[in-house]
């Protein structure tokens, strides 16, 4: 199922950004809440498994505060996805 591949792709980049930008040992309380957000919203989507980037959506369904923390964390792990999670890298890139 296409949703459920992409919550694990956001959940690694959101662990990514707060191990390593934050440099918490574990995910921190905003970096979790950030999480079930986007999951929140993954599970919610109207295309559902017909979606794509959610940047490219018709539909912003983010509130505008969280818009902003999930841009800056794909921002920042986007790039680290192939050092830290190549196959997952790879693959989320073939797929769009």
């Amino acid at each position: 199922m296409k949703i459920e591949y992409e919550i694990r792709i956001v959940r690694e980049m959101i662990r990514l950004y707060c191990r390593l930008k934050e440099e918490n040992r574990d995910t921190c309380p905003g970096c979790e809440n950030l999480a079930r957000y986007a999951e929140s919203r993954l599970r919610h989507c109207p295309f559902s498994d017909s979606k794509g980037s959610c940047r490219k959506c018709r539909i912003h369904c983010y509130r505008p505060d969280m818009k902003e923390k999930i841009k800056t964390v794909m921002r920042f792990s986007g790039p680290r996805m192939l050092i830290y999670h190549p196959i997952m890298a790879i693959r989320h890139l073939i797929g769009k």
